[in-house]
């Protein structure tokens, strides 16, 4: 007699495990909001802060725990994705997890100290926001192309398809870490998007309807990828997605750029270059200052001598021809 073993089971992915995890998260209410790293540092060096209590303390405070201290299924699915680092006892997440609305996003833990780290804070919340205001505001026509440029944890691409359902959406990253997020990210939001690991818009096709970017935009010793935004005090690597972006817009499409200038005696050069560019490639622009004092600590950097402050801008590029 012909015995016919029993089919496998397949076996669940780490990144599976993490979809997982931010479904349950979801359902558990999960509300923490990701502040500056500064404030960050600050929260966690009080004595009442040295470990984990609760699912916010060690997936948003990135506080170490001990076994069967915080939500049991919760634990377990981080032991399944291979995200808990146990030492002495102790375990503490390799990731971190921020809400926004009523969606999560994993990213990081902190402290972000890695070369390859995928940031999430106070400025993503503000990119969002930006992303939200300019799609309502000019609506888009149905089945609109949507690059999210150096895409991180895939929030620009996320969340402009909440505000419009119909956009085929296209995610660049040249970290294979943010593009791990970014992918895992989009599965637990139900949206669906192309990811590329590339520096250029060169794998997307056709032209482009929307692009997004929150680039970095400080000066940063240690080269960063989600940190450093190159010459002009920060404010190149901005710059250079901008042109990229213009150079592909379709008729009326739209660059939508969240990012900082250093103004220097009272001239901001990104704003300067960013209308030059615009020029250049038959775009006119919106540019304003979201915030005109941000990250004030950096201007005791020997590279910022000359910096008078740090701007928080949006700047939205739109193609005329």
């Amino acid at each position: 007699m012909l015995r016919v073993a029993p089919l496998a089971e397949p076996q669940v992915t780490p990144d599976e495990h993490l979809v997982h995890l931010l479904a349950l998260l979801r359902q558990r209410g999960y509300a923490f909001v990701t502040p500056t790293p500064a404030t960050h540092a600050r929260v966690v060096a009080r004595p009442d802060r040295q470990e984990a209590r609760t699912i916010e303390d060690a997936l948003g405070w990135s506080l170490p725990f001990r076994a069967g201290t915080i939500d049991a299924e919760v634990e377990a699915v981080l032991a399944a994705a291979g995200v808990l680092h146990g030492r002495d006892g102790w375990q503490r997440a390799t990731i971190r997890v921020s809400a926004l609305d009523e969606r999560v996003f994993v990213h990081s833990a902190y402290p972000t100290d890695d070369a390859d780290a995928v940031f999430f804070g106070p400025d993503s919340y503000r990119f969002a926001d930006l992303i939200v205001r300019e799609l309502h505001d000019c609506p888009v026509r149905p089945a609109a192309q949507l690059v999210d440029i150096g895409t991180g944890s895939g929030i620009g691409a996320i969340v402009a398809a909440a505000a419009c359902p119909d956009l085929r959406l296209h995610m660049t990253d040249v970290n294979p870490q943010a593009l791990r997020f970014a992918r895992v990210n989009a599965r637990a939001a139900g949206v669906a998007a192309q990811l590329y690991r590339a520096d250029t818009l060169d794998a997307v096709p056709g032209p482009i309807d929307i692009a997004v970017a929150n680039p970095p935009y400080i000066i940063d010793d240690d080269k960063r990828l989600y940190r450093d935004g190159g010459a002009m005090h920060g404010g190149q690597v901005s710059l250079d997605m901008a042109v990229m972006a213009a150079k592909r817009l379709a008729p009326a499409g739209r660059m939508i750029l969240y990012t900082g200038s250093a103004i220097v005696r009272g001239r901001d050069a990104l704003k300067i270059a960013l209308a030059e560019a615009a020029a250049a490639h038959d775009c006119t622009l919106r540019y304003r200052e979201i915030d005109p004092d941000v990250f004030g600590e950096e201007l005791v950097q020997p590279a910022y001598a000359d910096v008078d402050r740090i701007a928080l801008v949006a700047a939205v590029l739109t193609r005329t021809g």
